[in-house]
């Protein structure tokens, strides 16, 4: 099948072929140098590759009939195994340059034993990813996408012209995103009414994270699921659309921040067998601030997002693609 030009592309099946040969290509791309492990970028655009791969299988899958290999567990499972070691750049990066910098001289000679164990830890990591790319579970995802991208299979709804399933294909993922119970953290009802609590000290702020900190992943979590599948469809939508995707993003990276710090934190308690305001009271107190920071940027987001007229509009946004592409 000729893949369907973006002016052309009318059809569930034709965006479906698109995303799909998009993303396994951007996967692909970045294979070599992840099997040489000679760039940290190259690991981290695979891993989105297979992520955003991994979105439009789930996103697509009631329109195509793809070959068995082709499925959410697998593809899942390469980009955990990607996503495990990327975590652990990520963790260097911050630590070298966030971090060490702002340290005194004596916690920096200390973070050298932290730097031991990444290093071994990364060893580990990079083993079984190395594993996972000879994988016959890699090998026939790989494969099979290929013979289906030659001769594409599909469902009967593919035939649907993308106007009529396209918002019916977004509002469930807009949904979970809106009701998820990480919006409630640090709120509490008064008479119905959803009520933000603000002025908190760093301390109080801390102990929520430390209560709270897996609901709030899980919200980071499904901002950038709904971020992907958004963006799948950024040219069919407007103005709004592109300013409620660039929040789904920020919430994100808000979230992505505060999580990243928290995972700091508990990583290097593990490494020193202590807490870390004992080792590194000077890291242990940018790390709680860099939290603080995140929080106050979360806050208002969080505010807009409770309000019901925030909801109505996005989903009013999704109900409504440009009628201009779609005619």
């Amino acid at each position: 099948m000729k893949l369907a030009t973006q002016t052309t592309v009318k059809t569930l099946g034709d965006y479906a072929y698109q995303a799909i040969e998009k993303h396994f290509k951007k996967t692909l791309k970045w294979e070599k140098s992840v099997k040489k492990d000679e760039d940290p970028e190259a690991l981290h655009q695979m891993r989105v590759g297979m992520r955003r791969l991994r979105t439009t299988v789930t996103s697509f899958g009631l329109a195509m009939d793809l070959p068995k290999p082709v499925n959410d567990k697998n593809i899942g499972k390469i980009a955990r195994r990607l996503g495990s070691l990327r975590d652990l750049d990520v963790l260097k990066e911050s630590l070298e340059n966030n971090y060490k910098p702002n340290l005194p001289r004596k916690e920096q000679e200390s973070l050298k034993t932290a730097f031991k164990a990444l290093a071994k830890q990364r060893e580990d990591v990079e083993s079984s990813v190395q594993k996972t790319l000879k994988d016959e579970s890699y090998k026939s995802l790989k494969d099979a996408l290929d013979k289906w991208l030659e001769k594409p299979n599909y469902q009967p709804l593919a035939s649907f012209t993308i106007q009529q399933v396209l918002p019916d294909l977004l509002l469930p993922e807009v949904s979970s995103f809106l009701v998820h119970p990480a919006w409630l953290v640090g709120t509490e009802f008064v008479e119905s009414e959803v009520i933000i609590q603000k002025n908190w000290k760093p301390q109080k702020i801390e102990k929520q994270l430390t209560t709270e900190g897996e609901i709030i992943h899980s919200l980071r979590k499904e901002a950038k699921r709904l971020r992907y599948q958004m963006e799948l469809f950024t040219d069919l939508y407007g103005e709004s659309y592109a300013a409620y995707l660039t929040e789904v993003k920020n919430i994100q990276e808000i979230l992505g921040t505060m999580q990243d710090s928290a995972v700091l934190t508990d990583w290097l308690t593990d490494v020193f067998n202590s807490e870390i305001q004992t080792e590194l009271p000077t890291l242990a107190a940018l790390l709680t601030e860099n939290r603080y920071q995140s929080w106050q940027k979360w806050q208002p987001l969080q505010e807009r997002y409770l309000k019901a007229e925030t909801k109505h509009s996005l989903h009013l946004t999704i109900l409504h693609p440009l009628s201009g592409v779609l005619g």
